[in-house]
């Protein structure tokens, strides 16, 4: 097959993209059905209309790199090494974190060659199974508090909690399992993403923050933990050089006074401003604070414009239309 590399217009959605580096991060929303439900069917689906918006910033010309979210297909995994934990040994986080990653990979591998065939602009897609550098002695390990996996009656987690799982009840809904959430200090297999975006091709790396691994005695292991995507997909921006990065999610935009009569939504922006907001905490910990996070870190670490919007708001939120947009 003969690879032609698109660097023609944004077809209606104005300005040419030619060369530019482009990173997104796509959020749960786009691995799952609307209402959340993840079953293969409704993950291929989702994947497919999130490839659609993808390959017209591909066919506009711009050098894209893809990360994504992996929440509900761990969680899926988690339900499994529960069930059959009588039958066969559970496996860690950080293997399901490669499973995912390889699986999320391939669907959308496929889905982007067919949705850039159809626009007469195919070009190669490639995966890279990723790990992210974490320290071993980060305090999040001594504190888990990143939900993960679905809610389960007390007497399920209790069970979970005599094998050195650590479990928080949440209210009425039930008890959940927690891990910790490091802070990501690099991208180990970024080289290999960069010489094949060099070489023309659309790349998906660091899926579900990456594989964490950690040193001890001089050698990675992989640890009991879960990345934060969008800041991993911050540090993957970098190391890409990529000039744009781009939060793809289920909102218009971050609000300010969130869950307040005082609410609204944030358009343009700077790293000064934002970095104040944060401060004052507009933005929650658990939810849009490390998005947020994320663009402030690119745009402060270099990076000429980040932004937060809607899938549907892809294209326009790249070229600095949509979204919450910082820049400078």
């Amino acid at each position: 097959m003969t690879w032609v590399h698109a660097e023609g217009r944004d077809r209606g959605r104005g300005g040419t993209l030619g060369g530019e580096r482009i990173l997104i991060a796509l959020g749960g929303n786009a691995m799952t059905a609307p209402d959340g439900s993840a079953t293969p069917d409704a993950q291929a689906a989702a994947i497919e209309a999130a490839m659609e918006r993808v390959a017209e910033l591909v066919a506009a010309g711009a050098r894209v790199a893809l990360t994504h979210g992996n929440g509900p297909q761990v969680g899926n995994l988690l339900i499994k090494n529960q069930l059959a934990a009588g039958v066969v040994p559970p496996v860690p986080l950080d293997w399901c974190g490669a499973q995912t990653q390889a699986t999320v990979g391939v669907m959308i591998m496929n889905a982007l060659e067919r949705a850039l065939a159809a626009r007469g602009a195919a070009r190669p897609v490639s995966t890279v199974v990723t790990r992210t550098l974490v320290d071993a002695a980060d305090p999040g390990f001594a504190a888990p508090a990143k939900p993960v996996g679905r809610y389960f009656p007390e007497a399920e987690a209790r069970r979970s909690m005599a094998l050195g799982e650590v479990w928080r009840r949440f209210g009425d809904r039930g008890w959940r399992r927690v891990v910790a959430s490091p802070e990501p200090l690099e991208i180990l297999d970024a080289d290999a993403a960069a010489l094949l975006l060099d070489a023309g091709h659309v790349v998906v790396a660091a899926g579900g923050g990456g594989v964490p691994v950690a040193r001890a005695d001089g050698a990675l292991r992989g640890v009991e933990a879960v990345v934060d995507k969008d800041l991993a997909a911050q540090l993957l921006a970098r190391r890409l050089e990529a000039t744009t990065l781009v939060i793809a999610t289920d909102v218009e935009h971050a609000m300010t006074g969130f869950g307040t009569p005082r609410a609204r939504p944030l358009h343009r922006t700077t790293v000064a401003e934002l970095t104040a907001l944060a401060a004052a905490g507009h933005f929650a910990g658990g939810s849009m604070g490390p998005k947020v996070e994320a663009v402030r870190r690119f745009v402060a670490g270099g990076g000429r414009r980040a932004a937060i919007a809607s899938l549907a708001r892809l294209g326009d939120a790249a070229h600095g239309r949509a979204g919450t947009v910082v820049e400078g």
